[in-house]
């Protein structure tokens, strides 16, 4: 049963395509995004890509309905401290409000976690609601600092 779930569920990195397989209206469930043009989306696209596998977004694409059903990013920080060392953070985690309850989200949390640690990562962190802080625990997170934060005013 796990293979074909595996196989079923398996989680691949965003494509260009994954525009029209509903990747933006997925994100309007996290969080404010507005609409994203064709022309806007390729651009970031080709941004991310650019900077290879210092920033990855993970997709799960539904079979059946050709949508995507979960995603979830990390991107490395290259750091000074810790010789040298590198951090992955961990951000943006939905899985769509349809497909809960089938560890799509651990399935997501595990890919971006192995590539932090497959580019050297000493650690992976993340911000998180206290709403989500249980399914994080189950992820193998710990509590671990206050999260601040500072928004800008951009019209």
């Amino acid at each position: 049963m796990e293979n074909s779930e595996e196989q079923k569920y398996g989680v691949r990195k965003l494509e260009i395509s994954d525009k029209g397989k509903g990747f933006i209206e997925l994100l309007q469930q996290l969080s404010v995004c507005d609409s994203v043009s064709d022309k806007e989306f390729e651009d970031r696209f080709r941004e991310l890509s650019a900077v290879g596998a210092d920033h990855v977004i993970g997709v799960i694409e539904d079979e059946a309905s050709g949508k995507i059903i979960a995603t979830g990013s990390v991107f490395i920080e290259k750091k000074f401290l810790r010789n040298c060392g590198k951090v992955g953070h961990i951000e943006d985690v939905v899985v769509d409000s349809s497909a809960r309850g089938k560890h799509l989200g651990k399935r997501i949390i595990n890919f971006l976690t192995e590539h932090a640690h497959s580019m050297g990562c000493y650690k992976v962190i993340l911000d998180c609601s206290l709403d989500n802080k249980a399914f994080y625990e189950k992820c193998g997170f710990h509590n671990k600092s206050l999260q601040m934060a500072m928004y800008f005013d951009h019209h």
